[in-house]
């Protein structure tokens, strides 16, 4: 059964910073794309990020391209969303996910998602 578990959400000032993890188990993590979705109320989940498995593919969707930063260690199974220049309209539950990917390649479905971690920009 696959786990997906972040951390790092929180409070935080326009402008400033916050780093999500996830762990991930219960997958062949070296051979899974993964993703951060994100999810404000009444609006559908949206991909922001993804990586490939072995990293040398990535994407950002338009609004964080320049200010996120995605990465992934492979040995300890995590993936990682370095959020800088935090802005109120990145106020969201953000999602770690995950889906084995024959192909090393961004997917635009994922399989598996976390429980969500709450990120608040506000001052």
């Amino acid at each position: 059964q696959v786990s997906l578990v972040e951390s790092g959400g929180g409070l935080v000032q326009p402008g400033g910073s916050l780093r999500l993890s996830c762990v991930a188990s219960g997958l062949t993590f070296s051979r899974s794309a993964m993703g951060w979705f994100r999810q404000t109320q009444g609006k559908d989940r949206e991909l922001i990020s993804g990586i490939s498995w072995s990293g040398t593919s990535i994407y950002y969707e338009k609004s964080v391209k320049g200010r996120f930063t995605i990465s992934r260690d492979n040995d300890k199974k995590m993936v990682y969303l370095q959020m800088n220049a935090l802005e109120p309209e990145d106020t969201a539950v953000y999602y770690c996910a995950a889906r084995y990917n024959d192909f090393d390649t961004v997917p635009y479905v994922f399989e598996s998602y976390g429980q969500g971690t709450q990120v608040t920009v506000s001052s």
